[in-house]
């Protein structure tokens, strides 16, 4: 299979036996563009197809792991039923492709990971983020609800009270703060994140793949028995991109001042 072909707006390379490393480069940030999302949404379904995979390595080029959906992307959501429907299974596949993908995937995560970024770094098995790196969902402060991951994943990993203290005001981490709170796995001095997850993702690709996956499936358990308040986020959040408050959201980011919602 020609990954490289079938998608364009990703890179592919083998650093490791049995490692895939699955890199993207967006616009500025590494925001993502409407087909960025769509290939980062779809590749797992092809990735699982290939045996020699081991473990998939994540992260976004030129030491920034990704600022989320780009200003194209949103304004794409917008405009049309059509265009919001087919993000929204694309935004649902997101979070679910990397969770359910049989082997193990490692995130580095370098700089910024917000919003659908964020949501591709903490559905990994394994996130190693540098300490100064800056973390955040973002869905808040642009005036749609904490859909994609948030709903799914934060109150499992850092407890309710904290999942809503960060979601809910639009509160950054850190890397450090997220390791502490445990919502990623391991902090690393920023210039070192690269090589640990590298070096996790080549250990986890020697391990027994049968044993790694059946252990993975059945941690992810918990993940799936709260799917369902998944799925009510996500719809909640792209019922919002119809709404007024969106609209002054994103003009706020454009402008890079502080939203104020009607």
């Amino acid at each position: 299979m020609d990954l490289e072909a079938r998608y364009p707006s990703l890179r592919f390379a083998w650093p490791r036996p049995g490692v895939l490393e699955v890199g993207f480069r967006g616009e500025k940030l590494n925001a993502l563009g409407p087909q960025a999302h769509r290939e980062l949404a779809q590749v797992w379904r092809d990735l699982e197809s290939l045996g020699e995979v081991r473990a998939v390595l994540l992260r976004g080029e030129g030491g920034v792991f990704s600022a989320g959906g780009s200003f194209a992307l949103i304004e794409e959501i917008q405009a049309s039923h059509q265009a919001r429907m087919r993000v929204f299974w694309e935004a649902r596949e997101l979070v679910l492709g990397p969770l359910n993908f049989p082997r193990p995937v490692v995130a580095a995560v370098e700089g910024v990971a917000v919003g659908a970024g964020l949501a591709l770094a903490l559905a990994a098995d394994v996130a190693v983020v540098g300490k100064g790196a800056r973390l955040l969902d973002g869905h808040l402060r642009l005036g749609v609800a904490a859909g994609d991951h948030a709903v799914l994943l934060w109150p499992l990993l850092v407890g309710m009270a904290k999942a809503k203290y960060h979601l809910l005001l639009g509160k950054p981490l850190t890397g450090e703060e997220a390791e502490r709170l445990g919502l990623v796995a391991l902090a690393v001095e920023d210039g070192e994140v690269y090589g640990k997850a590298l070096e996790v993702a080549e250990r986890l690709a020697r391990g027994p793949k049968e044993a790694l996956h059946h252990t993975k499936h059945a941690l992810n358990g918990w993940l799936r028995a709260f799917l369902p308040q998944f799925e009510v986020s996500l719809a909640l959040e792209f019922l919002g991109f119809t709404g007024e408050e969106v609209q002054a959201g994103l003009r706020a980011l454009k402008e890079k001042r502080e939203p104020e919602f009607p």
